[in-house]
């Protein structure tokens, strides 16, 4: 089961990646790996999953993972750079690598019919839909684009934080009130910490 705690998914991805000590039991590996996150965190479809997982030929997939991968560290060391303060402006000359990947969005915008109990904004009933085209198994690194833009343009940088365990460094967005997290769980690394500290007290 993947666990989600950094409250962005776009750091959940970073801490997926298995690459900081904490992550070593929730990775994304391979192509069949990346497509169970994507899966599992809904930012694709279920059945835009099942089809690529069909119809993809396996170095296409694998190939995807790479790249996905890849991404993942050059986001890391942006979110390292940046972490703790508010996002400066001058920002935006570090995110080429980013924008590349949004460019490549291809979507259609249509009238439906509204699902909603107004009926649409005019109550006509009727409403604007966009969808993606998932047109080859690159488009989904584009959620996963998505998801580190939101960090970037929507979220302070102030409230990004390691985990403080000293065997983690998981990432998280800190939403506590007076921004007092520490842990990336209280479960496992907030626990650790107490047991230390009481064997420390204890051998005094």
């Amino acid at each position: 089961m993947t666990t989600f705690a950094a409250n962005a998914i776009g750091l959940d991805f970073l801490n997926a990646l298995g690459e900081l000590p904490g992550a070593a039991s929730r990775t994304i590996s391979d192509g069949e790996t990346f497509l169970q996150w994507l899966e599992d965190t809904a930012l694709v479809p279920a059945e835009v999953v099942e089809s690529v997982r069909k119809t993809a030929e396996r170095d296409a997939l694998e190939t995807v993972a790479a790249d996905a991968k890849a991404l993942g560290k050059w986001f890391r060391t942006f979110v390292e750079d940046f972490k703790g303060a508010p996002l400066p402006p001058q920002a935006i000359e570090r995110l080429g690598p980013l924008n590349r990947i949004l460019e490549r969005d291809v979507q259609v915008t249509h009238i439906d019919v509204s699902d909603g109990p107004n009926g649409g904004i005019a109550g006509s009933g009727l409403k604007w839909s966009t969808a993606r085209i998932w047109r080859s198994p690159d488009m989904l690194l584009l959620p996963v684009a998505d998801a580190m833009a939101e960090l970037v343009c929507e979220e302070d940088f102030s409230n990004v934080r390691s985990c403080e365990g000293p065997e983690c460094g998981l990432l998280f967005l800190d939403r506590t009130r007076g921004r007092v997290r520490r842990w990336c769980s209280m479960a496992v690394c907030g626990n650790r910490a107490k047991r230390v500290m009481r064997r420390s007290s204890g051998s005094r």
